[in-house]
């Protein structure tokens, strides 16, 4: 319970109410309160930054979980973007596919190559698992195993 004694939460007030530090008697608007809002003294930004004078209390679980989630979020826009770029190249080459084809038809020549058609396949299947790794939340990298994290 000492340790509970000496938690102090910082709060701004307004500079209307700014009132002088207590140690140098500048004016200030910050204020150190206890939980309980029984105590409290005006202190300037210079003396928070003292080391001496006081330290936060840093919740590292906290930080850790909330570089993770950045992290996370950024990852997903990336392979959210590089999904929309792979969407609309291939958009733009079936666009140009099928104006070729239908020159190809008006002169006769209906050439489908097979190499094309397993080509797209593998293509489509890829980009289906890219889909399905931003719909689940999960990031993996190429040369991870699906299986191993599901």
């Amino acid at each position: 319970m000492a340790l509970d004694n000496n938690k102090w939460y910082l709060r701004r007030v307004a500079e209307a109410s700014a009132k002088p530090c207590d140690i140098c008697y500048k004016p200030t608007t910050s204020v150190l309160i206890t939980p309980d809002n029984k105590d409290y003294f005006y202190v300037c930004p210079g003396h928070l930054k003292d080391r001496g004078f006081c330290t936060p209390i840093i919740d590292e679980a906290e930080a850790a979980a909330k570089k993770k989630k950045e992290d996370m979020d950024r990852e997903i826009e990336l392979i959210k973007k590089e999904y929309e770029d792979k969407m609309k190249k291939k958009k733009g080459k079936d666009k140009k596919e099928t104006d070729k084809d239908g020159e190809d038809n008006k002169k006769g020549k209906n050439d489908e190559g097979r190499g094309d058609i397993d080509g797209e396949k593998a293509e489509k299947e890829k980009d289906a698992k890219v889909d399905r790794r931003v719909l689940n939340g999960t990031l993996l990298t190429p040369t991870q195993d699906q299986s191993d994290h599901q």
